[in-house]
């Protein structure tokens, strides 16, 4: 482990791996026909379901509740429900102008796929290329804005909790001080206390 995935998990303490289950992941990539990047499935088996300082929302393969796949689909399904063409979106406004996309799809080879999302309303997502090095990330901010970030989910992670804008234009959620997770709950008397990472000298 090295880079930018060391570089996350030092920030954000020890990781539990409560749900870690490499057939979850087996199931739900062959459901997908895609293989998710190997960072991003070494930190929801870390800590998801979680939520990262109040807004970052991780769920996880393996779990009922807050389970990955279901919200992928729910999110593919609500995506693609949009009527793209009828928005007659400006050029800045137009994803596939934007990051060279011949069409907008979700959940198809050449589409997007959701990977994490924000109770701020915005989308992180997946854009395959024909090899893990082309792999980008694009986010919607729920307001017909996106950004294109080229890196990986690990290097996204840590420059989004560092406060860089990286949901956007003048998007940081920056908290000082350690990061604050919460663990989503299991059921609907459950009611998780919030913990924090080690100390970053922020």
């Amino acid at each position: 482990m090295h880079g930018y995935l060391r570089a996350v998990i030092d920030m954000l303490g020890p990781p539990e791996n409560r749900f870690a289950d490499p057939c979850a992941w087996l199931r739900l990539e062959s459901e997908l026909g895609l293989t998710l990047p190997a960072d991003y499935k070494k930190i929801i088996d870390a800590y998801a379901p979680v939520v990262v300082n109040a807004h970052l929302y991780l769920s996880h393969p393996a779990t009922e509740s807050w389970n990955l796949g279901q919200w992928m689909r729910e999110t593919i399904t609500a995506f693609t429900d949009v009527d793209w063409d009828g928005l007659d979106l400006d050029p800045d406004e137009d994803p596939r102008e934007l990051f060279g996309l011949p069409e907008l799809t979700f959940g198809t080879t050449a589409g997007l796929w959701p990977l994490a999302s924000t109770d701020r309303g915005e989308d992180v997502f997946l854009v395959r290329g024909p090899s893990q090095e082309d792999q980008r990330l694009v986010v919607s901010d729920g307001d017909l804005s996106w950004a294109e970030y080229r890196v990986s989910f690990a290097e996204w992670l840590h420059r989004y909790l560092v406060g860089e804008d990286m949901t956007g234009p003048n998007s940081s959620a920056f908290y000082p001080g350690p990061v604050q997770l919460q663990h989503l709950p299991m059921t609907s008397d459950e009611r998780p206390k919030p913990w924090f990472g080690p100390d970053r000298g922020m």
